[in-house]
């Protein structure tokens, strides 16, 4: 969430970082927090001079009977003053409460390296990599894997549903020896590899920033939980109300799971085949840094993602995030998208994002020298996370790119993993 000192201290810098966003409501909902705080404040000075009357008459009436002195009415009139007081503290939680859930409503405010927009054709391409060249009659991926038999749609539709496809034979071995090949790469780089749940309770989609922006995008399920729809929301909570040690940052960790998302709105071409899939596997990087060093964070992250497009051999291209086709969390973000050969377009594979200290101010999450033995004032961290890499795009790419008439063509990169093919 926003820091209430900047909205308050501030208010035109926040709205105009709002309007960048384009998130519906935003700028009500700051409205309705200016107004709630103006309401709070007055009523906490309020309160505090009652307070501060209320322990002086305390004091003077225990003088008094100390003194044999009638302290009757005095008492009557504590009483009152006392139940005035009862009233004003629930007012005042009230208020906070109401002040919290409007500070959810505000997304995180643009870093002013991001290029103002209002859709994804603002978005700005920052870099181009071509890799591999691929068969001038390349096929989709989903004709090819029909083909081979390695996709099949309609028996994932009878276990769950459109959009829960089975991966089989070839695909499925693919896809974990992907897995493998990041979280090695991932490991070599310093990231600490870590098994999260898939489940996720309503506190730490919150805390993250899941809810209550992207409630209609997640699952949910019984007893108050959702399936994660990346791994982002289990990792970065490992650290909830934590004091880390300054000097031991930036902390980085690396998870492979499902994801889960409805992927409401999606339709056409966007969900042929694996473009676009409710259930998927991805590999995620999450990092703590310190707030001066989370933006160099941001770009080795990135190049860390590309540095595995490149070794697949995958044409790629990197997008810098337009205001308004960013996210509700970010400050700033990269897109990778891969070329997809045999559909003729771009393909998301990563996003990557920083968003400073939006986060780690819902999951209290700060540092300083020694941790949480150690002294002086605790700072909020900043938290990045992103894709190395998402598998279903990356397979289609991979297929589209290097089938051939015997199976498909691997990688060097990926020989050790799955052998040296034609995979079939």
């Amino acid at each position: 969430m926003l820091d209430p000192t900047l909205i308050r201290e501030d208010p035109e810098a926040v709205r105009r970082g709002l309007r960048a966003k384009r998130i519906d409501g935003a700028e009500a909902a700051l409205d309705a927090w200016l107004l709630a705080d103006e309401e709070y404040r007055l009523l906490r000075a309020d309160l505090e001079a009652k307070q501060a009357h209320r322990n002086r008459e305390s004091k003077r009436i225990g003088e008094a009977k100390r003194a044999g002195e009638d302290a009757s009415d005095a008492i009557r009139a504590m009483g009152e003053l006392a139940a005035e007081v009862k009233r004003l503290e629930e007012r005042e939680r009230a208020l906070a409460d109401r002040l919290e859930r409007l500070q959810l409503d505000l997304p995180n405010l643009p870093h002013e390296s991001v290029p103002e927009g209002e859709s994804e054709h603002d978005n700005v391409v920052v870099k181009e990599w071509s890799g591999a060249a691929a068969p001038p009659d390349a096929a989709p991926h989903w004709t090819t894997m029909g083909d081979w038999g390695w996709l099949d749609a309609e028996a994932g539709a009878r276990v769950a549903g459109a959009g829960f496809p089975v991966l089989r034979g070839g695909a499925a071995r693919l896809v974990r020896g992907l897995e493998r090949y990041f979280l090695d790469v991932l490991q070599e780089a310093g990231y600490l590899e870590v098994r999260v749940p898939y489940l996720a309770n309503e506190a730490s989609a919150v805390a993250t920033g899941q809810l209550p922006d992207k409630e209609g995008q997640m699952y949910r399920v019984d007893d108050g939980f959702y399936l994660i729809p990346t791994s982002e929301v289990a990792v970065t909570n490992l650290h909830r109300d934590a004091i880390l040690d300054a000097d031991a940052l930036p902390l980085r960790y690396a998870a492979s799971t499902p994801c889960f998302r409805r992927e409401a709105g999606s339709y056409g071409k966007d969900v042929r085949g694996l473009n676009r899939v409710h259930q998927f596997d991805k590999v995620e990087m999450v990092a703590f840094a310190a707030a001066d060093a989370s933006y160099a964070q941001l770009e080795a992250m990135t190049e860390l993602s590309e540095g595995l497009l490149e070794a697949l051999g995958l044409s790629y291209r990197r997008l810098s995030m337009c205001t308004a086709d960013m996210g509700f969390t970010q400050a700033k973000k990269y897109d990778l998208e891969v070329w997809s050969p045999g559909q003729e377009r771009w393909l998301e594979v990563s996003s990557v994002s920083n968003l400073t200290d939006f986060q780690a101010r819902r999951l209290q999450v700060r540092a300083r020298a020694g941790g949480a033995q150690g002294s002086g004032k605790p700072a909020l961290v900043h938290t990045l996370n992103g894709s190395a890499l998402a598998m279903p795009r990356t397979v289609a790419a991979l297929v589209e790119t290097y089938a051939g008439p015997d199976g498909l063509r691997v990688p060097d990169a990926l020989v050790p993993y799955v052998g040296a093919g034609p995979l079939r």
